[in-house]
């Protein structure tokens, strides 16, 4: 059974029109000099990576990814950005924005 339908027939047309895309998330290294620590169960943790999320409203939230300072195999742990780092805040909008952009510049499926 072929189940191909040319984009122009108006049913794709209407289906590509009302898409939900349910998640958009990013992540997002964080350079050497912002990165900080952070303690859970007595355990420091260096914060590393941010998951960037667009939220169906428009606004961001992140939350912040991190392995033990102190190494080894301990898991990846999350951790919410902590909201007196402006330059988070920044580093945060900075990569909704570039993630913007090359979504927008995607070339198709390769």
């Amino acid at each position: 059974m072929n189940h191909r339908h040319s984009p122009d027939d108006p049913e794709v047309r209407a289906a590509l029109a009302s898409l939900d895309v349910s998640a958009l998330a990013v992540n997002v290294t964080v350079p050497e000099a912002l990165r900080w620590t952070d303690v859970r169960r007595d355990q420091e943790f260096t914060l590393s990576t941010l998951n960037v999320r667009l939220l169906p409203d428009g606004t961001l939230a992140a939350k912040a990814y991190g392995r033990p300072t102190a190494g080894g195999r301990g898991a990846y742990v999350s951790f919410p950005v902590p909201a007196d780092r402006p330059e988070l805040t920044a580093l945060i909008e900075a990569a909704a924005t570039r993630a913007s952009a090359l979504w927008a510049a995607h070339r198709g499926l390769g």
